[in-house]
Order: structure tokens, then C-alpha cells, then sequence
């Protein structure tokens, strides 16, 4: 254990990590230079996109050490695996563009890897390039951790220099493995072993991938998955060279993955913690299989399912393809832990799925993989966030067959109803998910029905359409985040102006060095998840960066926005917004709606209606067919007949013709 390091690198895009990470194989020899670059990066979309999406491990050795890095993504989407990447390593390459400096979303990543009290390697990259700047960057770099400037290890990773320094470093400070039993407070010395990740093999089944904690783990050996209660043998037990490499078996503190035969990633639980049963009690004459309750004090803490930040309609553009867009979103599931989607149906698209991602880029990355490994073409309507609900009474349908406490419990929007009471619970969190468990809607005791009548009033509320209507909502709790912002202080006024538009509350500014700001918002989720990225860059000439945390649920004056064409109530559309937004919001999009629907034998009235009351109209004019062309020197009661046919014809028409929506339109208006 006392030869091995464990880290990550965290980065902004285009920052040069996957270059290092390149380099750093190549200078241990588990690649050729020759070969291809961002080696790591296997996916098609992110080599095309030049991106991390998937976390990548691999291992190599380096002056009798073993290093096993962790290539994780940057964006913020992907925050919570980073977040598991993290607590797998004990230290991490905080690797900084020497032209761009310090971006927003390193910021975030920073934070965490602060939290986890990781060791911190400062590295500057690009210094060969002729606008790389180390005085200012490095002077940034030291305000915000702390370390002298001097210190920063200044490398260029596509021309190898320094690069040998980098792992030098890494093996002068970051400590050895052990550092984890006292990260995670584990003081016994039963084998366990953390689930950071996992993926499903077409051939291997799935995949597990697991950093040891106290463990060295043997080829046949019998394995318990505690939070998901499965017993496992390892078949085979493999490391990453990058490729998978055999191995009869792997030592205590190593990063390695368990070939399991499961069949989704859902039957192993990130986070999760996998225990040798045997060795926990010993064996021998009377051996028992310890119970569920005695293998939870084993946990590794900091366990919490992956939750969708953003929810989305998703149909078949064909409307007879529904089943097989049913198999396809089943099969990235198998793949895709952080994919969620239930039934759902449209007037205007037919049968579809109500479908959670990680965020924008997230669902961005779903959408393109559903149309090249399926070859699925999709709609995905205007994406929402998750609002909580507090009703007046009980009278609600969901509240009556108990489908809204069922919610609160998938969702892990509970805990968030206990803040907002600033309840004392009887019940610690584990008993009341026990509890959960237990029941299906019969309260089973007194204790637990005191705890569940504050859970009975609250409503889980995914899109606008599913907004119930007014008379039963007493308040609309909307998710709120943490934005960091980072831009020349030339674009500060256009930045800032930007964030109050998109109602963001200032909390600080700070200046990073004479030419750069950080500023630190509270902003609603949904205000920032659509396009605020793209104003922010637009505004700031691109120099801007930005990341958000969430943080918590905020009472707001929120409506409902429905659309109406043609006396029609088109579902897609529905969303939620602010009152004081509403009406300019979606005065513009009936001005939108109407150039982009085209024109028919018939005039399509436009309506934009909070709850049930008109707020705006517009009127798309009916085509007209000249029916008196011929009639060129007639008697005029021919003509008139004609037209009098015509306005009779349109009328008849307008009660009982239907508008053709193009579907392009939903992609289009998703933007403001």
C-alpha cells in the first residue's frame, strides 16, 4: 500500500487533461507514442466533441510506484461522478490553461476535492503557447489555494515538458492509500471496498469498478453488495492498462474492477459497499451469513442515489416507433445508471417517456446516442425541472391513493419536505427509508403516521403539464442553485445585467487579479439549465466561464403556462415560470409560435393562458384561394355567391381541421 497513488485530474475543457493523461501513459510505458491521443476518451461523441463524458481509470508504474488514475469529466452535469472519482483517490491535479486561467467550473470541482480534504497539486499547462501568461495565472492560482506561485509545476503536455516533475510530485505528496480509512472514519479492520462507478459489458455482464479500501481480494471468492443486498463471486478480477488486464489478485488500496454476471447497472449501486462476508465474522463450525442490519454498520459513508437535475418528454417521431424507442432508452438504461423515465402519453405526440438527465449536456449526449447506436429519431419537448408542491388539503388523486409520499421516497424529495417543516424526526434517515419499505400506504403505527402527515400534503411535480390546477396548490417550492461566474472585468456590467435578467441574487464578488471577477449567485435552476451558458458566452465575447451547485428548495410565485392552438390545449408547451415573467415570456413566444406554424385553409388562433385566464393571442391568417379569378366579367351576385361558399367552407374548417405542428418547432422554442 505504501507504493501506491491514487488521483485525479481536474480540469476545465480544452484545459489539456486528456493530453496529460496521454503523456503520462506514454512516459510509463503503458502506451506507445504512437498511438492515437486522448486515449482515455473512447467514445465516438467524445472524441468528436473533444470532451470526457464517462470516467476512465488506468493504471501505471512509474519508479517502483503504481499510480491508478481516474480521468473524470468536467462538465457539471457529470458533478456527482466526479464526486465518486474523488472519494476513490487521495489527491488531484488541479491543471490550469496558462492563456485562459482559472475557470468556473475547476472552481466547483476544486471546492469538492477541498471538502474531501485531498491533496492539491497545482500544474500549469500550454506554457509553449505564445499568449500563455504563468505571472498572472500562477498569481490567481495562489489567491485561491494558497500556494506560492513559484511552487505551480509550469508543463506543456503536448511537448512533454516537465511532465516527468508532475509524477515526481505526485509521489512526494499524495499520501499512500491509508489516507482513505481515516477520510471515511474506519477504524475496524474488516475488508471493504467502494463501488465508484460501474458499466455493463455485452459479453462480461456488469462491470464494477471499486477502489479497496482494506482488501486483498482472490479470484473465486464470495462478495456481499450491501445497500443493494447481493451476494456475488468474483469471477474475475481485473485492472485497466487502460485495456482490461487479468489478474490473480489485487492488493488493499488498489483501483480495480469485479467481472459480476449482473445484467444492469442498477443491481450495483454506485457508492455502494462491497464486503467479504466471510471475513467480516470469521468462519468455521456454525458459521452464519451475517443479517442486513449487521453488515450496514461495515458502510462506507457518503452513499446517495444518483437523482435526475432535469426532466424531458421524449417521443418517437414516427408515432408507430414507440416500441422501439421503448427498447432503445432500455438498453442505454442498462448502461446509464443516471437515465430515468417512466410512461407518458401526448395529444399532440402519442405515446412517449417522461425522461430525467444529469442536465442539459446530459440529455444532449442521450438524444444523439439514441439516433447513432439505434438510429432513433426523436422529440424531446421543453425540459423542466422538479418542483415540490405544498396542497391545501388531501382531496388531490395522488394524495388520496398515497402515489405522492411514493414519489417523495424515489425521488429522496422527502428530506427536503422535513427542511421545510424544520421538523425533529423520531427516525433517523435509514429507519424512515426502512419504513418505506415496509409500508404501501397503511400507516403501521402511530410513530410513523405523526412522521407521514407532513409527507401526505407535499406533491412531486416533474413538468407543466403535470402542474395540478390552482385551487389545490397552497405554495410551489422551486430548486434553487449555487452559480459561480468567472469573466474580465471589461464584460462585468453585460454579466452582471445578464444574471439579474435570469433572476440571480448576488451574494459576492471577488477579484481573482486586476482583469478577472468571480462572482457568486443564487439563481433558480430552471432559469440557467436551457441557455444561460450560451447568453453568458454570447455577452462575455466567450471569455466567461461558469458552474452551479444545487443547494435547496425556495418558496416562489410560480404559474403555470399553457399553450392553446387552435382552442387546443398542446400539452408539450406547458411550463412554469415566474409571475412577473409570465406575460413577457410568452407574449413572445405566441409572436414565435405563429412564424414558425405554418399557415392553413384556416385561421389558427395562438393563446398563451396562465391557469385558465388569456394573457396573450396572436392570430396566424388562413390561406387564401382567389375563387373569383375566373369570374372576370360576370355578374357580380356570381361573384358574391362564391365568396359567400368560401367564408362558409373556411368556417366549417375551422371547427373541425386540425393543426399540423411541425416537430422541429419543440426544439426550436426550448430557447428564449
Amino acid at each position: 500500500m505504501k507504493n501506491i497513488r491514487n488521483f485525479c485530474i481536474i480540469a476545465h475543457i480544452d484545459h489539456g487533461k486528456s493530453t496529460l493523461a496521454d503523456r503520462m501513459m506514454e512516459i510509463s510505458g503503458v502506451i506507445d507514442p504512437s498511438e492515437k491521443w486522448q486515449v482515455l476518451d473512447s467514445m465516438e461523441l467524445e472524441q468528436e466533441r473533444g470532451i470526457t463524458i464517462k470516467l476512465a481509470p488506468v493504471r501505471m508504474f512509474w519508479k517502483d510506484y503504481q499510480f491508478n488514475l481516474i480521468d473524470t469529466p468536467w462538465h457539471v452535469d457529470f458533478q456527482y461522478e466526479v464526486s465518486r472519482s474523488l472519494a476513490a483517490v487521495e489527491g488531484v491535479i488541479l491543471l490550469v490553461d496558462a492563456t485562459q486561467g482559472i475557470q468556473a467550473q475547476t472552481l466547483s470541482t476544486l471546492y469538492m476535492a477541498l471538502d474531501y480534504d485531498l491533496e492539491i497539486i497545482p500544474v500549469m499547462n500550454k506554457i509553449d503557447l505564445p499568449a500563455a501568461d504563468p505571472e498572472r495565472v500562477g498569481a490567481e492560482i495562489e489567491k485561491l489555494i494558497g500556494v506560492p506561485k513559484e511552487s505551480i509545476i509550469q508543463v506543456s503536455a503536448k511537448t512533454w515538458e516537465n511532465v516527468e516533475q508532475v509524477l515526481d510530485t505526485i509521489i512526494d505528496n499524495i499520501p499512500d492509500p491509508s489516507f482513505s480509512m481515516d477520510k471515511f472514519g474506519i477504524e475496524d479492520d474488516i475488508p471493504r471496498a467502494l463501488i465508484f462507478d460501474s458499466v455493463y459489458d455485452p459479453y462480461k455482464g456488469v462491470v464494477i469498478y471499486v477502489k479497496s479500501i482494506q482488501w486483498e481480494i482472490q479470484t473465486g471468492k464470495k462478495v456481499h453488495l450491501i445497500h443493494s443486498e447481493k451476494e456475488l463471486l468474483a469471477n474475475q478480477t481485473w485492472y485497466f492498462y487502460p485495456n482490461y488486464t487479468k489478474a490473480k489478485s489485487l492488493g488493499s488500496g488498489e483501483i480495480w474492477y469485479i467481472i459480476t454476471g449482473l445484467k444492469s447497472v442498477r443491481d450495483a449501486k454506485i457508492w455502494d459497499t462491497i464486503i467479504n462476508i466471510e471475513t467480516s465474522r470469521g468462519t468455521g463450525k456454525g458459521w452464519e451469513k451475517p443479517t442486513t442490519d449487521e453488515l450496514k454498520k461495515y458502510l462506507i459513508p457518503g452513499f446517495q442515489t444518483m437523482q435526475p437535475m432535469v426532466y424531458s418528454g421524449v417521443y418517437p417521431m414516427q408515432t408507430d416507433e414507440y416500441e422501439k424507442l421503448r427498447d432503445s432508452l432500455e438498453k442505454l438504461a442498462i448502461n446509464d445508471s443516471a437515465i430515468t423515465y417512466d410512461y407518458e402519453s401526448s395529444k399532440a405526440f402519442g405515446f412517449g417517456f417522461r425522461t430525467g438527465f444529469l442536465g442539459m449536456l446530459h440529455m444532449d449526449i442521450v438524444k444523439e446516442r439514441l439516433s447513432r447506436e439505434f438510429n432513433m429519431e426523436t422529440i424531446f419537448t421543453i425540459p423542466n425541472v422538479i418542483y415540490i408542491l405544498k396542497l391545501k388539503g388531501f382531496s388531490h388523486d395522488r394524495v388520496r391513493t398515497g402515489e405522492n409520499v411514493v414519489e417523495l421516497e424515489k425521488t429522496g424529495l422527502w428530506q427536503e419536505v422535513v427542511k421545510i417543516n424544520n421538523s425533529k424526526l423520531k427516525l433517523n434517515s435509514d429507519q424512515m427509508e426502512e419504513r418505506f419499505e415496509l409500508i404501501e400506504w397503511k400507516i403501521v403505527d402511530r410513530e410513523w403516521k405523526l412522521e407521514t402527515i407532513a409527507l401526505r400534503s407535499y406533491l412531486v411535480v416533474r413538468s407543466g403539464w403535470d402542474m395540478p390546477d390552482l385551487w389545490y396548490i397552497d405554495k410551489i417550492y422551486e430548486p434553487y442553485v449555487n452559480v459561480e461566474i468567472v469573466g474580465n472585468t471589461e464584460f462585468s456590467g453585460n454579466i452582471m445585467e445578464l444574471a439579474q435578467d435570469y433572476r440571480g441574487n448576488l451574494k459576492t464578488m471577488d477579484y481573482l487579479d486586476d482583469e478577472r471577477i468571480l462572482w457568486k449567485y443564487e439563481m433558480p435552476l430552471w432559469e440557467i439549465i436551457v441557455d444561460f451558458h450560451d447568453k453568458l458566452k454570447w455577452v462575455s465575447k466567450g471569455y466567461a466561464s461558469m458552474g452551479y451547485d444545487p443547494i435547496w428548495y425556495k418558496v416562489e410565485d410560480l404559474v403555470r403556462l399553457d399553450v392553446h392552438i387552435n382552442k387546443e390545449h398542446v400539452e408539450a408547451f406547458s411550463t412554469v415560470v415566474h409571475r412577473d415573467n409570465a406575460f413577457y415570456r410568452w407574449r413572445d413566444i405566441t409572436k414565435r409560435l405563429k412564424e414558425l406554424i405554418p399557415r392553413h385553409m384556416f385561421t389558427v388562433p395562438i393563446q398563451a393562458v396562465i391557469w385558465s385566464k388569456p394573457i396573450a393571442r396572436e392570430t396566424i391568417s388562413a390561406m387564401k384561394k382567389d375563387v373569383i379569378a375566373k369570374c372576370y366579367g360576370w355578374d357580380i351576385s356570381r361573384k358574391k355567391k362564391l365568396l359567400k361558399n368560401q367564408k362558409e367552407w373556411k368556417k366549417r374548417m375551422k371547427d373541425i381541421g386540425k393543426v399540423s405542428v411541425p416537430n422541429d418547432i419543440f426544439i426550436k422554442m426550448i430557447k428564449r
